[in-house]
């Protein structure tokens, strides 16, 4: 306690100077995403902004698509840490699936614009700033995670054959809730906001009736169509399968 004479004032440790370095160039490239576009802003104007040389800015991020993988981490971790209070207290599959989801929305609300700007390159399946791209894997398997962990410590049972296939699927409808958001201009992003709760409970049903052994196939014919065909992740499950 400060006064008291035995107990040392502790101080909270700083980040080493190269993390603060990397993230004032993340921060500054985030802002000038934002303020000019993803396409006129180059890697010397980040450098200049953040006050630091143009090799040192290469350093850290060699292209400006790994300053958006950076985004892409940041986001993650973020949403990670956000939504430890509805996976940490909530047991029903609807409701846990539609916090991570909803808070998704609440983390990335501010990047709404930028994220409007740089979709064009990330809708390119060629671009590394594609969420399907081999570059995009850690970000991409960090949230597939999450959905691992909404189905785990769900009160809802999972058939066996499907645990490892439905967190996958559960991303892929986030993706697409990520695709709708980037377009919605309703208030607040009020509509986003629905979706994302009609959607947790269409999954959930999806879910339910995943236990019928009828229509496991079926669910195994999707995750498939999936992995075969979506740059990246056709990639990742060759590589699965090879280790």
């Amino acid at each position: 306690m400060k006064g008291d004479p035995g107990v040392k004032d502790v101080k909270p440790a700083k980040a080493p100077k190269s993390e603060q370095t990397r993230t004032l160039i993340l921060e500054t490239a985030l802002r000038l995403f934002q303020e000019r576009g993803f396409d006129k802003t180059t890697m010397r104007a980040i450098a200049q902004e953040a006050g630091v040389s143009v090799g040192n800015a290469y350093y850290y991020f060699a292209s400006k698509e790994h300053l958006v993988q950076g985004f892409y981490d940041r986001i993650g971790a973020e949403h990670a840490a956000a939504v430890r209070e509805v996976l940490d207290k909530e047991t029903d599959l609807e409701t846990r699936l539609a916090g991570v989801l909803t808070c998704w929305l609440d983390i990335a609300a501010p990047y709404h614009e930028f994220a409007a700007q740089f979709f064009k390159n990330a809708a390119d399946p060629e671009s590394p700033l594609s969420p399907f791209s081999v570059e995009s894997e850690p970000a991409r398997e960090a949230s597939i995670a999450i959905h691992r962990e909404v189905l785990a410590g769900s009160k809802a049972k999972i058939p066996a054959e499907l645990v490892d296939i439905l967190p996958e699927l559960m991303w892929l409808s986030q993706m697409g809730l990520v695709l709708y958001w980037v377009f919605d201009r309703s208030p607040e992003r009020e509509r986003s906001r629905r979706l994302a709760v009609r959607g947790a409970r269409l999954t959930t049903r999806g879910v339910a009736l995943a236990r019928f052994r009828v229509l496991r196939p079926l669910v195994h014919e999707v995750h498939e169509l999936f992995t075969d065909f979506l740059p990246g992740m056709a990639e990742t499950a060759t590589a699965r399968k090879r280790a």
